[in-house]
């Protein structure tokens, strides 16, 4: 509910709200302007000193107005004619035209009414509801996806497009609130929908009916400091029963114009000090600086709209369209779906399908979307999830186990908990085992026991959709094709092979860049940016299952680069070890965000053995800041699989790499990456403790060596390789 209520808003009124913010962030900038070119009236300076002045110079004042910038006008007539100028307050002189900026007026009006009439006021608040509902339901958003509003500023994982989205909007929701909420109050204003709360001032009987008085000997004038002056308006000439009408920061009154006593008197309202507070953090008219804060908070709107059209576009393209999919309250089936890449709502369109077409009424969403008040008809719970890096909950499942453990009552309805992931990974199927281990420890009752899916693969989704089936009295055949992500034809532009003598077969393939037509990037369909640590999914012939890569190559670089070792058996590391130059594969490109070197200068302490070594070199190769990097490089024999060995001792020479370290497994002294890390222990626990960042890529078995070794060489400091994990300071690409 709160994620659609977000996202209609923002797509229906993106144009709206855009032209709101860019317009309003323009008009942020005159206030703050019009306070440094202004001349300030001097420390207690009285307003019956400034008008002597000014009525001095211009015999014929009509009005003196001081702005919330503290810029003085007077309006005169000389001649018959009218006259308007700014004020210097220590003269009395005008010294610039009291015109308005014409930019100015054109930005106000568009800002109000697009250049319209009442029809255009009410489309411009129609897009500040807008903004405003896309503020709150954002910030809900955002609380949702961190894990509650303790951790709103916690890290984020995922796609750029998302975590910039997030960024930027906890940063800037409150002033968006802020800014949206005050537009409706001056709309709602502007139309008469609001009380006007102010006080009825009336000019009392015991009018003096002289003239004359000299302005700068009255009481109330000479006791009122210029900086609280609002307006002063003169009695017409020649008409002894008007009145001075005095206008200030604490109310408004009438004064006689031949004695100077002060008539009648007014403070303002409460409502009217709520109203004026209002205006002044809406316009920034009275607080610049504050008005140039929400400037720069309203241009975060555009970056927010393209950045939420891109994940919905993206999230269009990577989800199927599930039909038929009945509300949360009248479904006998819940479809909870945990997903990163997208892969497993393919899946669950697919159980949807099956389930629909034997007469179920089912209902998917995502797992974040868990509130079982709603599924009041609701028999079963199926969590179709997916796990992320070390065991963590996905993008579509954030929250869930915090909900689950609030569970005062537990659901009626049975759960079944179906894992999805990579069994060559040491973290597989790890967060839906806790979801099923935390549903155990509430008693939630199962419908089947826990299962999993191995690689995507559709026979382990048929063998759970039959036992599925089966326990709810119904035949099931799932038949799942899994929906290839857009791909590419990459062409292998050389090779180098290693390992052949150590029985390792090893190979450095570098590919050309595809040639996308301008159209599919445009569409956001064609191969973009990356960086050496992300992943190159390569489709082998004869499957849809796509198998990764760590890529060892950025954009800059000019080519696709990843080092593969021949496994036996092993359908896609087979064709790729059997590829020549001019041979092509169909891949794509997934970003890896966890698997960065991040900003700054503090000191990479970069560890691994075998491939492992292909993002490692990639991170060397993008270092031309020249930051100081340390590399340990764990091989068989120099001889055989010493990877990049030319390179590695170029971007020494460079500057690139500070220091290389490599560790022999094969020989008299069989020593292992592990090992030179504890010969180096020293220097390597100086240089953590100095905030360097650990990152650590290869074999399973190889990290837990390189874990156990830095265990032991931060012992003394009392840190650990979880405590630097915590901090985002120790990270693992481990296969």
């Amino acid at each position: 509910m709160i994620r659609a209520l977000h996202r209609w808003p923002g797509l229906l009124a993106l144009v709206l709200v855009t032209i709101l913010a860019l317009s309003g962030a323009a008009l942020s900038v005159f206030p703050a302007a019009e306070r440094l070119s202004a001349p300030q009236a001097e420390d207690g300076l009285s307003v019956a000193t400034l008008a002597a002045r000014v009525q001095a110079v211009y015999p014929g004042v009509e009005q003196i107005r001081r702005a919330p910038s503290g810029r003085i006008t007077a309006y005169w007539f000389e001649s018959g004619a009218p006259g308007a100028a700014v004020i210097d307050p220590g003269t009395g002189q005008g010294i610039a035209s009291a015109d308005r900026n014409p930019t100015e007026r054109w930005l106000t009006r568009l800002h109000r009414s697009l250049l319209l009439d009442d029809a255009g006021r009410i489309a411009m608040a129609a897009g500040a509801a807008a903004m405003l509902v896309l503020s709150l339901s954002g910030a809900c958003l955002v609380a949702r996806r961190v894990g509650g509003w303790a951790r709103w500023f916690a890290h984020l994982r995922g796609p750029f497009s998302g975590r910039l989205h997030v960024e930027i909007a906890r940063v800037a929701v409150v002033g968006l609130t802020l800014s949206s909420a005050t537009a409706l109050w001056m709309t709602a204003s502007t139309f008469g929908l609001l009380p006007q709360g102010g006080a009825v001032l009336t000019v009392p009987a015991g009018v003096s009916g002289t003239t004359g008085a000299a302005i700068a000997k009255m009481d109330l004038l000479a006791a009122t400091p210029v900086a609280e002056l609002r307006e002063l308006a003169f009695p017409y000439p020649g008409d002894a029963a008007d009145v001075f009408t005095l206008k200030t920061d604490r109310g408004a009154g009438y004064l006689d114009q031949g004695t100077g006593t002060l008539l009648a008197w007014a403070d303002l309202t409460p409502w009217e000090k709520v109203s004026e507070t209002i205006y002044m953090l809406h316009t920034g008219k009275g607080a610049a600086g504050l008005g140039l804060v929400l400037g720069l908070v309203a241009l975060s709107v555009p970056a927010m709209g393209g950045t939420g059209l891109a994940l919905w576009w993206a999230g269009r393209r990577g989800r199927p369209k599930v039909r038929n999919n009945v509300a949360a309250d009248r479904a006998g089936t819940i479809l909870l779906v945990g997903s990163e890449g997208g892969s497993t709502w393919g899946f669950a369109a697919t159980l949807h399908r099956a389930l629909s077409e034997a007469g179920q009424d089912v209902h998917v969403a995502a797992m974040s979307t868990f509130d079982p008040a709603r599924y009041t008809r609701a028999e079963r719970i199926v969590v179709l999830a997916a796990t992320y890096g070390d065991g963590d909950a996905p993008a579509s499942a954030k929250g869930f186990l915090e909900r689950v453990a609030q569970l005062e009552t537990i659901p009626s309805a049975r759960l079944a908990v179906l894992g999805f992931g990579d069994r060559s990974f040491p973290a597989f199927c790890a967060f839906a085992q806790a979801v099923s281990a935390a549903a155990q420890a509430k008693g939630w009752r199962e419908l089947i026991p826990f299962d999993t899916v191995d690689r995507q693969s559709p026979q382990d989704f048929a063998r759970w959709g039959r036992e599925f089936g089966a326990a709810i009295g119904i035949a099931l055949e799932l038949c799942h094709q899994p929906m290839p992500p857009a791909s590419h034809e990459l062409t292998l532009m050389s090779r180098r092979d290693y390992g052949a003598k150590v029985q390792a077969p090893t190979a450095i393939l570098r590919f050309a860049l595809p040639q996308v037509p301008l159209w599919r990037r445009l569409t956001g369909r064609g191969f973009g940016p990356f960086r050496a640590g992300d992943l190159l999914g390569v489709l082998p012939v004869g499957s849809a299952v796509p198998r990764f890569y760590s890529l060892a190559s950025g954009s800059r670089d000019g080519f696709l680069e990843i080092v593969v070792k021949k496994h036996p058996g092993g359908l896609c590391s087979g064709q790729l070890k059997g590829l020549e130059p001019g041979d092509t594969v169909t891949a794509f490109v997934r970003p890896n965000p966890a698997f960065r070197v991040g900003g700054g200068r503090t000191a990479l302490i970069l560890i691994g053995a075998g491939t492992g070594i292909g993002p490692l070199a990639g991170f060397v190769r993008a270092n031309r800041e020249r930051r100081p990097v340390h590399l340990f490089f764990g091989m068989r024999h120099p001889d055989s699989d010493f990877l990049y060995g030319e390179e590695l001792s170029t971007w020494q020479k460079q500057g690139r790499l500070a220091r290389f370290v490599t560790a022999v497994s094969r020989g008299a002294h069989p020593h292992y990456v592990q090992d030179a890390l504890r010969a180096e222990g020293t220097q390597v626990a100086r240089l953590i403790r100095d905030g360097a960042r650990v990152m650590v890529c290869g074999g399973r078995e190889m990290a837990a060596g390189v874990a156990d070794a830095l265990t032991e060489i931060l012992a003394p400091s009392g840190l650990t390789p979880a405590t630097l994990k915590a901090e985002g300071r120790y990270v693992e690409d481990v296969y």
